[in-house]
């Protein structure tokens, strides 16, 4: 059978369930009614993304909506980006921590309007319009459908502080503001056609991402916890296994980490990257009023120190080990900052991360199609740490160039890789549209950002 008349018949099937009324994806939540089309794109392949995969049995929780308008024309940087982006987060100038002063603004510009609207971010009471990556609702992992949340990986005991003895889930959503919206739109303009060959993908400058990170972890085991930042979630059981148990029941999951990445040119004209990368880590014990705010920053990065080669690891952490050698991380040495186990060698990662890797290590790693894991650990594979093949994971890419040479980047943005990925895997399942079929690994599954 043909290219085109595979795609036809595709785009026909497609058709004929949207006519019908029933579910376009086997987990979409088919009672969302369609938003309106934009752009020249033709209609049929506008047809609104799924929201989520997971539907809780209780129809009386509000249910998770997709913010997916995305806008069609280049937006502008707004002032507060702008303030942002003239802060010099990698030098301090009269004894001021310009690095916590950058994160601290990059904290508010995120929480200011969505807070008050309990994170329906396309309410956002100061108009500042923010968006989710579509796609990231497939699978057992897929996003669920009271907050959006998409599961993420098991901390182990130990991982998040001595007392830990038990493993806990972790989920996430991610938020996009409207320069990344932009480029997401663009990706997806086509809904059934994603244009990311050609290394294309590349975010604005002023694109400001972050991610709320959520655990089933309780006070007793990580007593920094409390008091809690509480959200209900649709989740599996906190003794899930992999990918095969899917039970799942509403819980209540706790606010334990928040990421960022900015496009920031400074960050290009330093190493070429062109992304700035932060994390926090929730502390109860800080006290303020705004719980929110408890969120203290761990650090910054905005580079792999790919020179840097020396093999320590810290996974199961009593105190934080800052690395001197380190010039293109910032830790933050306060007390009010839990102790972290970090990455490798000591390079930024936050408290559900993998130790011996690094934020921007891992998102290097975005590109479709996947040719590698986003750390050597995960495959079969035994790759010594140090120098040699280990250090592919810690050279400085620049922004909007592949981790593999055969690949496509997706500009460091794990969920735009996740969600070509996924759309791709449902497409193989429905027969026809001449794809080819791709066997996705767990760790490529996890609905990183």
């Amino acid at each position: 059978m043909g290219k085109h008349r595979c795609l036809m018949i595709g785009l026909v099937l497609f058709l004929v369930l949207v006519a019908m009324g029933g579910a376009l994806f086997p987990q979409d939540d088919a009672k969302r009614p369609p938003l309106p089309t934009e752009g020249p794109v033709p209609a049929a392949t506008q047809v609104p993304f799924p929201d989520f995969g997971h539907r809780p049995p209780d129809d009386t929780i509000p249910l998770f909506r997709l913010s997916q308008k995305y806008p069609t024309t280049k937006p502008e940087v707004d002032a507060k980006t702008k303030k942002i982006l003239a802060i010099p987060f990698n030098e301090n100038e009269d004894g001021k921590q310009n690095w916590l002063k950058y994160m601290l603004a990059v904290r508010d510009y995120c929480f200011e309007g969505n807070i008050e609207v309990d994170w329906v971010v396309e309410k956002n009471t100061v108009n500042r319009n923010w968006y989710h990556a579509p796609w990231q609702h497939w699978g057992p992992r897929g996003r669920e459908g009271i907050r959006g949340l998409t599961q993420e990986a098991t901390a182990k005991p130990g991982q998040l502080g001595d007392k830990q003895i038990d493993n806990f889930q972790s989920y996430a959503v991610g938020f996009y503001n409207d320069l990344g919206g932009f480029t997401i739109g663009q990706v997806w303009r086509d809904h059934l056609n994603p244009d990311y060959k050609n290394n294309k993908i590349q975010f604005l400058v002023g694109t400001i991402v972050f991610k709320l990170l959520f655990t089933t972890a309780t006070t007793d085991q990580v007593p920094y916890l409390h008091p809690p930042v509480e959200w209900k979630a649709y989740v599996r059981a906190p003794d899930a296994v992999g990918d095969t148990d899917t039970r799942r029941s509403v819980q209540h999951v706790s606010l334990l980490q928040m990421d960022i990445m900015v496009r920031d040119d400074r960050a290009f004209k330093i190493n070429g990257t062109g992304w700035v990368f932060g994390t926090y880590c929730y502390n109860g014990k800080v006290g303020s009023k705004n719980l929110f705010e408890n969120l203290v920053p761990v650090g910054l990065q905005w580079g792999n120190d790919q020179d840097v080669t020396d093999n320590s690891v810290n996974p199961k952490p009593v105190k934080t080990i800052i690395n001197p050698k380190l010039k293109e991380t910032i830790i933050n040495p306060s007390a009010d900052l839990p102790p972290q186990h970090l990455g490798w060698n000591g390079r930024l990662n936050g408290p559900l991360d993998y130790y011996a890797s690094s934020c921007m290590s891992c998102h290097s790693t975005a590109q479709y199609p996947v040719e590698r894991y986003q750390n050597p650990d995960f495959g079969k594979r035994k790759i010594v740490h140090g120098p040699g093949e280990w250090m592919d994971w810690f050279r400085n890419l620049k922004c909007g160039e592949p981790f593999s040479k055969k690949s496509n980047s997706t500009d460091f943005s794990l969920q735009t890789s996740l969600g070509i990925q996924n759309f791709f895997h449902w497409r193989d399942l429905q027969g026809g549209f001449s794809a080819r079929k791709i066997e996705l690994p767990i760790e490529v599954r996890r609905g990183v950002d």
